[in-house]
């Protein structure tokens, strides 16, 4: 795993978890198209447009006795192959057409309590488990993503770029 990584899964839904797999989607300023949030106090707009996670994490998880699966954390994006220890807030991300900026860790909620043994969501929380995070972003440049487009680690914002 490195700074390069493919896109395994593009997941949207109509509110709510699970997110359901598609094979391509475009990406704007306001998130993935056919995409809805249903609590946007704590989920979506500008600085929240697209939520990623990483496909080993979800596998690393599922080993430890998980029922996680993808799409079932709600995030939109599933990269695989990327070293997830290196994505944090103002890392970005170029995938597809599309680049993106690292905003935020995604805290989980009872939403996604489900993915979880005995529902103990905190086990993708960074504050507790620091790397195991999903993360939010904010869109750059709009444009499409498809299944199997590369995801590649290419700078990091300049200071206060983010604000």
């Amino acid at each position: 795993m490195g700074e390069t990584g493919t896109v395994h899964s593009i997941n949207t839904s109509g509110g709510g978890v699970p997110k359901l797999p598609r094979r391509e989607a475009s990406i704007t300023a306001d998130g993935l198209s056919g995409d809805r949030q249903r609590e946007r106090r704590y989920h979506g707009g500008p600085m929240r447009a697209v939520s990623l996670y990483s496909l080993e994490r979800i596998r690393a998880l599922q080993a430890e006795g998980h029922p996680v699966g993808v799409g079932t954390m709600g995030e939109n994006v599933t990269v695989a192959g990327l070293d997830w220890s290196r994505v944090g807030p103002g890392v970005r991300l170029a995938i597809g057409d599309v680049l993106l900026e690292v905003t935020e860790d995604a805290p989980p909620c009872k939403t996604i309590a489900g993915s979880f043994r005995d529902g103990v969501f905190t086990r993708a929380s960074q504050k507790v488990h620091p790397g195991w995070s999903r993360f939010y972003a904010r869109v750059l440049r709009e444009g499409s993503v498809r299944v199997g487009d590369p995801v590649a680690l290419v700078g990091v914002a300049p200071e206060g770029a983010s604000s």
